[in-house]
C-alpha cells in the first residue's frame, strides 16, 4: 500500500552569510493512513523543518516528499497549497486563530478556503466534542489558553484530513491542560481515521505514536 507521507533523502540547507548551514541531511521517513509518527530530538535538530517541508509549506534543496501521491517537488507553491487544503489539518503550539472571529468562525476557516458552504454542522459538532458546545461566540481573547487550542483542534478536523501535523501542541499548556489536549487529539484522529505526524519535546506522548523518528544534528538516529 502507497504510504500517505513519504520522504526519501530530504536536505535542506541554507546560506548564510559566505557559508552553508544544512538543517537536515538525507531524511527519510514514511507514514501510512492513519498511522501515528512522532519527531523528537533536542531544539536545533531540525524538527520543525521537517514538518514544513513535509507539508509543502518549504521546499527541500534535495530529495523527494510524497503526499497523498503528489510529489510536492513537481508542484508550485499555488498547488501545494491546493494539496494541503485537500489533504491536510495542522495544530500549532500558538493556536493561530484569528482574533476578530468567534470560535465558530475559526474552525469554518478552512471549509471557506475550500469555497464550500453548508458545514455549520460539522464544525457545531466538533466544536461539541472538544467539549466547547457553550463557547461558539466567544472570540479567543475570551478563552483560555487551553480553550483557544481545543478550537484549534476542531478547525484541524472540520475538513477531514487525511494526515493531520502537530507542531509542539501542548508547548503552552500546563501539565493538567495538556493532557487534556492530547487525549482530545488522540480520540479525533483514531475517529476519523487521520494519519499524526506530530513534533514534541515530550517523550511521554511520542510514546503513544506507532513510530518514533529521533533527529539529531538534522540527521536521523536509531
Amino acid at each position: 500500500m502507497q504510504a500517505l507521507l513519504a520522504l526519501e533523502n530530504l536536505t535542506k540547507t541554507y546560506r548564510s552569510g559566505a557559508t552553508d548551514l544544512t538543517v537536515l541531511a538525507g531524511v527519510s521517513l514514511s507514514v501510512g493512513a492513519g498511522e501515528t509518527c512522532a519527531i523528537v530530538g533536542p531544539s536545533g535538530s531540525g524538527k520543525t523543518t521537517l514538518l514544513g517541508l513535509s507539508a509543502g509549506l518549504d521546499v527541500p534543496t534535495s530529495g523527494t516528499v510524497r503526499l497523498a501521491g503528489h510529489d510536492l517537488g513537481s508542484l508550485d507553491e499555488d498547488a501545494r497549497a491546493r494539496v494541503r487544503n485537500q489533504h491536510v489539518g495542522f495544530v500549532f503550539q500558538n493556536f493561530q486563530l484569528l482574533p476578530t472571529l468567534t470560535a465558530l468562525e475559526n474552525v469554518l476557516v478552512p471549509v471557506e478556503l475550500r469555497g464550500e458552504s453548508g458545514r455549520r454542522g460539522d464544525a457545531v459538532d466538533l466544536l461539541g466534542r472538544v467539549g466547547l458546545a457553550d463557547r461558539l461566540d466567544h472570540y479567543p481573547v475570551q478563552l483560555s489558553g487551553g480553550e483557544q487550542q481545543r478550537v484549534a483542534l476542531a478547525r484541524a478536523f472540520v475538513n477531514r484530513p487525511q494526515l493531520l501535523f502537530a507542531d509542539e501542541p501542548t508547548g503552552n499548556l500546563d501539565g493538567d491542560t495538556a493532557g487534556h489536549i492530547v487525549d482530545m487529539l488522540f480520540e479525533l484522529n483514531r475517529t476519523a481515521g487521520t494519519a499524526l505526524v506530530l513534533v514534541t519535546h515530550d517523550l511521554d506522548l511520542a510514546a503513544r505514536c506507532g513510530q518514533i523518528a529521533r533527529l539529531r544534528n538534522g540527521r536521523r538516529v536509531e
